[in-house]
């Protein structure tokens, strides 16, 4: 089997509805994660999270709109719309040291045959930023290949 990149959802995780092999590390990608979260993870790397600022104002939004009627999916991903939050997460992944250093790491560690599972709170319904970062991690991971750096090669 060759490394891959792939994403789930926590609860997912927790109740074996999770859509892995089993071959995959668990890496968290929250910010601000419970304890309860770092016991469903093999590790947690906060620095790929969306930005404390714009996790808050994101979940403000949210709750205005489900104080307005929306149903709690509805809420988050209109909100998600409202807050540009795609693009500014896609700015905090290209504008932070600490991001891009945890970013390369990831994709070394793939192309060197680890496969990752990217996991986070919210489930299949609501738009999440790990959807985001895997497509991020495969488009670098492609680039490299790509390029023909030989220095990798993925068992």
């Amino acid at each position: 089997m060759s490394a891959s990149v792939s994403e789930t959802y926590v609860a997912a995780v927790q109740h074996g509805l999770a859509d892995l092999s089993g071959e995959e590390t668990l890496v968290g990608v929250v910010r601000e994660p419970t304890g309860w979260f770092h016991a469903a993870v093999d590790e947690n790397v906060p620095e790929l999270g969306p930005p404390s600022d714009l996790l808050a104002e994101t979940k403000q939004r949210t709750e205005d709109l489900k104080m307005q009627g929306l149903c709690d999916e509805g809420a988050h991903n209109a909100a998600w719309n409202e807050t540009d939050f795609a693009d500014r997460y896609r700015a905090h992944l290209d504008g932070s040291e600490a991001a891009q250093s945890a970013l390369e790491s990831l994709v070394e560690r793939v192309l060197d045959g680890e496969s990752v599972a990217l996991v986070c709170f919210e489930g299949n319904d609501k738009r999440c930023h790990r959807t985001i970062l895997r497509d991020r991690l495969r488009s670098r991971i492609g680039d490299v290949r790509e390029s023909g750096d030989s220095s990798h090669s993925p068992t």
